[in-house]
């Protein structure tokens, strides 16, 4: 057994949804969720959101602005450059999970004036990722285990957001456009 020789520069859990109207149209709402156990900027959660329901703008909520911050100048940056942006600004929020990952499993969060809820379910075989940095051109690399769900749900104060998650394939397996991702570690190059 061989330690990885990179540093790690955060881990925790990066659930995320996709839905389209159409098996690979323009996405409706992309939804990405972090629950950071530990990262320079310290632990927390945060959503990052662009929806019909967010009027196709990115929306930012987050119970540790450092940490979203930081996650816009590193990992999620790179993931969607246009979360890299620090000009959104970022909402106070408090944040609760519930479910059984085999099964379903529910991320809410709630604002002064909001409640937002993202659902996983029909949930498929997990895969273990890892890449090195520098490899596909990305400055980070990752461990995770990545968990395809085709059933999905976001709701914004009891609205559903339009579209659907729809089955894709990954490294030959199969996967969708909306997953858990759990066990997740970024590193970069020592």
């Amino acid at each position: 057994m061989a330690a990885d020789p990179n540093r790690v520069i955060l881990t925790g859990e990066n659930p995320f949804i996709r839905l389209s109207a159409t098996d690979g149209g323009p996405q409706s709402t992309n939804a990405s969720f972090w629950r950071i156990l530990t990262c320079p900027a310290g632990p927390g959660h945060v959503l990052y959101l662009k929806s019909e329901l967010t009027e196709n703008r990115w929306h930012i909520y987050s119970d540790n602005i450092a940490m979203a911050r930081w996650l816009q100048n590193t990992v999620q940056g790179m993931l969607n450059e246009e979360t890299a942006d620090t000009a959104i600004p970022v909402v106070d929020a408090e944040f609760s999970k519930s479910g059984d990952p085999r099964y379903f499993w529910t991320e809410t969060l709630v604002t002064h004036d909001e409640e937002i809820s993202l659902t996983w379910y029909d949930i498929g075989e997990p895969l273990l990722i890892h890449t090195n940095p520098g490899e596909g051109g990305r400055k980070f690399g990752v461990c995770t285990l990545l968990v395809p769900a085709l059933g999905t749900r976001l709701l914004l104060n009891g609205v559903e957001a339009t579209g659907k998650s729809w089955a894709t394939q990954r490294e030959g397996r199969p996967f969708s456009t909306s997953a858990l991702a759990f066990s997740e570690s970024w590193t970069e190059a020592r």
